[in-house]
C-alpha cells in the first residue's frame, strides 16, 4: 500500500482575531502493520469555538495553537482505496476558540502518512487552514482522433491525432496487426501529435488504422483509389499541335495508368471517333493509339481522348491542323481612288487562309478591248493595291489570288474600273448641333457613303437665316473644311439659323445633303424642371396611358420644355427603360407592350435644348392590368337546379367580369370539388364538367370569383339520380277481414333519393291483367279490399323522376269463400233516386314536400249531378292559374304544382257544389328547404 504525505499551510488556517488559537493534540491508534498511521474521520463544527474540529471516539482531547506554516499530520489511508483519506466536518469545542478537535481513528490495515501542502487561506480567519481531498489523475487520452483518408495509388496519404500528454508514447496498427515502419510506411511524434505517413501508395496500403496508447486507442480507414491518369511526359507531347497537309494521316497516342478496366474514346469536334476505312483506333496495356488517314481541310479541329473506369474519369485535348491551299479572295471589290492617274482598290482576304499565314497576293490586270493580261507581281500580304500605271479613261479588269506555302488559290475577277472619270460624291448627313452659344455654333455631320471612286478632300457648308431663301456659304472654295465638325463664328445673337453641307473630291463638289434642324445663336438653355399633375388616364393589361402638365417655368433656374421622355421599369429589372426614343411635344401618352398583371414604376422627363429636365414618378408602382372592378355574373339566367341520369355528363357554364384576373374556386357542399371534377378558366368564364356524374356528385357546387376589390359567389344544386333499385321482399297480412294490407321492404335508394315514392299494382284470379291499385305511396304499405273466393297477387315498383324500377312480386292470397244455403229472396220493387249532394269519399292528405319538387294533390268525390270542383290556396281560387295542373276525372279531383316553392306553403281547399248541396275538404302544404 502506498502512502502519501501531505503539507498543510497556515494560509487554509481559520483562527478569529484576538482570540488564541487551540489545537487538540490527536491521539492516533497503533495499527498493525501501518506505524505511525492514524485516520482523521468527517469533522463536526464544536458550539462555542470557531475553528474547532472534533474528532469522534478520541478518549483524550487536546488543544493546540497552530503557528506554523507548514504542519504534518499522520493520516491513516483507508483499506484498500491507495492514497484515500477520510475527513470530517469540524466541530466548534465549548470554551475554546481556534480549537480543533481531532477522532480517534477507526480504519485498520492502512499504513502511511498523507502530506497537506498549500490548502488556501480563508479570509478573516487568520490561522485557520482548510484541508481538502487531492486529485486523481485522469490518465491519457485523445483531444484529436485519426480521420478517414483517401489517396490515389502514387500519391501520398498521411493519418494524424493528437493525446493529451507529450511524453506518450504509443503502437500503430494496420488490420488489427502492428506496423514495422521502412521506406514507404514511416511514424513519426511531433509533441502531442501522432503521424503516420505512407509515400508512393499502392493498393495494398489500404485497410483499417489503428493508434494505441495508454489503454485508448483511435483508428480510420485509407482508401487507395486507382482512376486513370496520363503519363505527364505523354500528355505534354500529346497536346502538342498535329500539322500535316491535304491527303496525309495524322497519329496521335498517348499512354496512361488506371486500374482496368478502363473505357477509352476518341473524339473529333465533339463526335465520338469509331474504326471505319479513314480511321483505326488501337488499344495496347497503357497506351491507345488514333490514326485518321486522308485528311482533308475540314478534319481540322480538336481531338479528345477521354479515359473511365469506377473510379473517375480524366480527359486529354490536342489539336489536328490540315492544310490546304487558301480560298480565293473576297469581295465585293471597293474602289478607294479612280482618278485619272491612280485606280486603288481594296479587297477581303480569303474565307478559309488553308491553316497558313497568306504570304502575298498574284494581281494581273487587262485592259478591257485587250486579250492580254498583265501581271503585276506578288503584292501584300495587305489586301490592298494602288496601281499607278493607268491612262486616263481606260477601263481596266483586275484578277486576284491569294498564295501561301501551300500554293494559290483559284482567282477572283473584279468588275471594271474606269480611270479618271468624272464622279462626284453624294451628300453628306445632315449636320447635327454639337453646342450652341450667342457667338459661336458648333455642328458635326457623317461623311457620304458614295465618294465618287476617290478619297473625300473636304467639305463645303452654307448656312441660312430663318425665314429668308439666301444661302450664304460659311467657307471659300479655296479654303475647303478638312474635318467633319465647324464651329460657325459669323452668327448673330438671337438669330435661328440652319446649315448643310457639301463634299469635295478629285471630281469636284457634290450635292448638298439635307439642312440641319434651325438653331439659336445663343447661350444654352437651362432644363426644364419637372412634370406637372402627372397620372394614369387608363390601363389595360398591356397598354398604360398617361398625361401630365407643362412644368413651370422660373427664370434663370428652369426655361421651357419643348419634349418629354416616358420610361418605365419593371419591379424585377433596376435599369429604366425609354418609351420614346425621340421627344414628344403632346402631354399625354400611352405604354403598350406590357406584360399582364406585372409591377411597374413610370416616371417622365421633360426636354429642351439645356438638356434634361428632373424625372416625375408616379407616387405608387403600376400593375398592368384594367381599372379595379368587384367580380360579377353576367349571365341573366342561370339555373340554380339540375337533374342528371347517372352516367351522363353534368356541366355548369359561368360568364363573369373582374378586375385584376380573378381567383376562381369551385366549392361542392363548401368543400373543394374532386379530382373526378374538370375545371376550365378563360377570361371572363369558367366551366364545371362532371364527365360521368354518380350518384355521390348529388350537391350544391358553388363558384367563388375573388380578386383584390371583392368576391361573389353564385351556387348551382346538381341532382344525379337513375332508375330506383326495386323494393324488398313484399308480405301480405289481412289485419281486416276484407282487406289485405301489402307490405314490403324499401328500395336501397330510399336513403339516397328523396323523390322516390312506390306503385302498387294488382290481379286476381278472376281478371288476369295487372292495373295499378296506388300510385306516389311513400311509405312502405298500403291496404286494398279483396273479394272472398278470388286468389290475389301484387307487385311493388319503386319511381322517381327517372322512371321506374322493377317490381317485386308478393305471394299468391287467397281468400275463401263461405259457402251457405241458397235463398233466393226477390226484392220490393222500389223507385230508385240517385240524385244526391256532393260528398267526399276520400279526403286529402297532409303534404310536406321539399323545394324544387313537384307535389301531387288527390281526393274523391261523389254527388248526382255531378258537382262543380274548385280548388283554393289560403281562400284564393286557383282554377284559372296556370302554374297549377288541376283535373276532375270520375270523380277524382287532383291538383299538380311542377314545382314546389316557398310560395307554396299554405291551406288548400277543395269545394265541390251541385244544386243539392256543398262540400268541402281542407290540407296544408309544407315547403322544406
Amino acid at each position: 500500500m502506498v502512502v502519501k504525505k501531505t503539507t498543510v499551510t497556515d494560509k487554509s488556517a481559520k483562527v478569529q482575531k484576538g482570540a488564541e488559537a487551540a489545537k487538540k493534540d490527536p491521539v492516533p491508534q497503533k495499527v498493525e502493520g501501518a506505524e505511525g498511521a492514524a485516520k482523521i474521520p468527517e469533522a463536526k463544527k464544536v458550539e462555542g469555538g470557531e475553528g474547532a474540529t472534533e474528532i469522534p471516539e478520541a478518549k483524550k482531547r487536546y488543544a493546540r495553537k497552530i503557528n506554523h506554516k507548514n504542519l504534518s499530520f499522520n493520516m491513516i489511508v483507508v483499506e484498500g482505496a491507495e492514497g484515500a483519506t477520510e475527513t470530517t466536518e469540524a466541530k466548534k469545542v465549548e470554551g475554546a476558540e481556534g480549537a480543533t478537535e481531532i477522532p480517534e481513528p477507526k480504519k485498520e490495515g492502512a499504513e502511511g502518512a498523507v502530506e497537506i501542502t498549500e490548502a488556501p487561506k480563508v479570509e478573516g480567519a487568520d490561522g485557520a487552514a482548510e484541508i481538502s481531498q487531492p486529485k486523481k489523475d485522469p490518465g491519457v487520452h485523445f483531444t484529436s482522433g485519426l480521420s478517414d483518408v483517401t489517396a490515389v495509388v502514387g500519391g501520398t496519404a498521411e493519418m494524424v491525432c493528437k493525446v493529451s500528454k507529450e511524453d506518450c508514447d504509443g503502437v500503430w496498427y494496420k488490420d488489427g496487426e502492428e506496423i514495422n515502419p521502412d521506406d514507404v510506411l514511416t511514424t513519426s511524434k511531433d509533441g502531442c501529435f501522432q503521424y503516420l505517413k505512407i509515400s508512393k501508395i499502392s493498393e495494398k496500403y489500404a485497410g483499417t488504422y489503428r493508434f494505441e496508447a495508454d489503454g485508448r486507442k483511435t483508428e480510420a480507414v485509407i482508401v487507395v483509389e486507382d482512376p486513370p491518369r496520363f503519363d505527364p511526359k505523354g500528355l505534354k507531347a500529346f497536346m502538342v499541335p498535329v500539322v500535316v497537309k491535304k491527303g496525309q494521316k495524322a497519329t496521335f497516342k498517348i499512354p496512361f495508368v488506371g486500374r482496368d478496366p478502363i473505357k477509352v474514346q476518341w473524339y473529333l469536334e465533339g463526335n465520338e471517333l469509331s474504326t471505319d476505312t479513314h480511321i483505326k483506333i488501337e488499344h495496347e496495356e497503357g497506351n491507345s493509339h488514333l490514326v485518321l488517314n486522308k485528311l482533308h481541310r475540314k478534319d481540322s479541329g480538336e481531338i479528345k481522348i477521354k479515359l473511365k473506369n469506377e473510379f473517375g474519369t480524366t480527359e486529354a485535348f490536342a489539336t489536328l491542323i490540315v492544310t490546304d491551299k487558301p480560298t480565293p479572295p473576297m469581295g465585293p471589290l471597293e474602289i478607294i481612288e479612280a482618278s485619272p492617274n491612280v485606280i486603288e482598290i481594296k479587297w477581303r482576304p480569303p474565307k478559309d487562309d488553308g491553316g497558313c499565314k497568306i504570304t502575298n497576293y498574284i494581281l494581273e490586270r487587262q485592259q478591257i478591248g485587250r486579250n492580254t493580261w498583265k501581271k503585276l507581281g506578288p503584292i501584300g500580304p495587305e489586301a490592298h493595291y494602288k496601281d499607278t500605271d493607268v491612262d486616263h479613261g481606260r477601263r481596266y479588269c483586275y484578277k486576284i489570288r491569294a498564295e501561301t506555302e501551300m500554293g494559290t488559290s483559284e482567282l477572283m475577277e473584279t468588275e471594271d474600273v474606269q480611270a479618271g472619270t468624272k464622279a462626284y460624291p453624294g451628300p453628306p448627313s445632315s449636320p447635327k448641333v454639337v453646342s450652341a452659344f450667342k457667338d459661336c455654333i458648333t455642328l458635326t455631320w457623317i461623311p457620304p457613303s458614295n465618294t465618287g471612286g476617290t478619297g473625300i478632300l473636304g467639305y463645303n457648308m452654307e448656312k441660312r437665316k430663318k425665314g429668308s431663301n439666301l444661302w450664304t456659304p460659311v467657307n471659300t472654295s479655296d479654303n475647303i473644311i478638312k474635318e467633319k465638325e465647324v464651329s460657325v463664328k459669323d452668327v448673330i445673337e438671337g438669330t435661328a439659323y440652319e446649315f448643310r453641307v457639301a463634299a469635295v473630291n478629285n471630281s469636284g463638289a457634290g450635292e448638298y445633303g439635307a439642312p440641319s434642324e434651325f438653331v439659336f445663336a445663343r447661350d444654352p438653355k437651362k432644363p426644364p424642371g419637372k412634370v406637372l399633375d402627372l397620372k394614369v388616364t387608363d390601363s389595360t393589361y398591356t397598354t398604360l396611358s398617361l398625361s401630365w402638365n407643362k412644368p413651370k417655368e422660373e427664370l434663370g433656374v428652369h426655361d421651357e420644355a419643348k419634349g418629354y421622355f416616358v420610361e418605365i421599369r419593371p419591379a424585377e429589372n433596376p435599369e429604366w427603360e425609354r418609351c420614346n426614343s425621340n421627344p414628344m411635344s403632346m402631354t399625354s401618352y400611352t405604354v403598350k407592350g406590357m406584360k399582364s398583371m406585372s409591377m411597374y414604376w413610370v416616371r417622365v422627363i421633360g426636354f429642351n435644348d439645356g438638356g434634361e429636365g428632373k424625372p416625375e414618378e408616379l407616387n405608387n408602382y403600376i400593375l398592368a392590368m384594367p381599372p379595379p372592378v368587384r367580380p360579377r355574373f353576367t349571365d341573366q339566367k342561370i339555373k340554380s337546379f339540375m337533374v342528371v341520369q347517372a352516367g351522363n355528363s353534368a356541366r355548369i357554364n359561368i360568364n363573369f367580369e373582374a378586375s385584376p384576373w380573378p381567383e376562381v374556386t369551385w366549392l361542392k357542399d363548401g368543400v373543394p370539388v374532386s379530382k373526378r371534377v374538370t375545371i376550365s378558366n378563360a377570361e371572363g368564364a369558367s366551366q364545371l364538367l362532371i364527365p360521368s356524374s354518380e350518384r355521390s356528385d348529388t350537391g350544391v357546387y358553388t363558384i367563388v370569383v375573388k380578386n383584390i376589390v371583392g368576391q361573389e359567389t353564385i351556387s348551382v344544386e346538381i341532382r344525379v339520380t337513375d332508375e330506383p333499385k326495386p323494393p324488398g321482399l313484399v308480405e301480405l297480412d289481412e289485419n281486416v277481414p276484407g282487406t289485405v294490407t301489402v307490405s314490403w321492404l324499401p328500395s336501397p335508394d330510399e336513403k339516397r333519393d328523396d323523390r322516390l315514392h312506390y306503385m302498387v299494382s294488382k290481379r286476381d284470379s278472376v281478371k288476369r291483367s295487372w292495373h295499378t291499385v296506388a300510385d306516389r305511396i311513400f311509405n312502405n304499405k298500403f291496404t286494398t279490399s279483396i273479394m272472398p273466393g278470388r286468389e290475389y297477387q301484387f307487385r311493388v315498383y319503386a319511381k322517381n323522376d327517372m322512371g321506374a324500377s322493377l317490381h317485386s312480386e308478393s305471394p299468391k292470397w287467397e281468400v275463401t269463400a263461405k259457402h251457405e244455403k241458397f235463398v233466393m229472396q226477390m226484392p220490393e220493387s222500389k223507385t230508385c233516386n240517385l240524385l244526391r249532394p256532393p260528398k267526399f269519399l276520400v279526403p286529402l292528405k297532409m303534404h310536406n314536400a321539399p323545394q324544387g319538387y313537384e307535389c301531387y294533390m288527390t281526393c274523391a268525390v261523389r254527388g248526382d249531378p255531378t258537382p262543380h270542383v274548385t280548388w283554393y290556396r289560403d281562400n284564393i281560387s286557383l282554377n284559372t292559374n296556370t302554374n297549377y295542373l288541376i283535373s276532375n276525372t270520375c270523380g277524382v279531383c287532383s291538383l299538380l304544382i311542377l314545382r314546389v316553392g316557398t310560395n307554396d306553403n299554405g291551406e288548400y281547399t277543395v269545394v265541390a257544389e251541385n244544386s243539392l248541396g256543398r262540400a268541402e275538404c281542407s290540407t296544408k302544404l309544407m315547403v322544406k328547404g
